[in-house]
């Protein structure tokens, strides 16, 4: 047996390919139908909103429109 050989029948290329369809759905898993939405201020414009997350005292909540800008990628 070379170490070619060895290689290859330990990591198939469909094994990983497998793997990687199976997981489609990202980190949210499957669809669990309408998420709850909490009412919300926007921390720059103001403009009432609704954010998919319950927001926490003392941390900021953005719009759509203002979210972009607070992105640190």
């Amino acid at each position: 047996m070379s170490f070619n050989d060895r290689g290859n029948s330990f990591r198939g290329r469909d094994n990983n390919r497998g793997n990687r369809d199976n997981n489609r759905g990202g980190f949210r898993g499957g669809n669990n139908g309408p998420r709850e939405m909490y009412p919300a201020v926007c921390s720059d414009c103001g403009v009432e909103t609704q954010v998919p997350f319950k927001p926490a005292e003392g941390r900021p909540v953005y719009c759509r429109d203002c979210l972009p800008k607070h992105r640190k990628f």
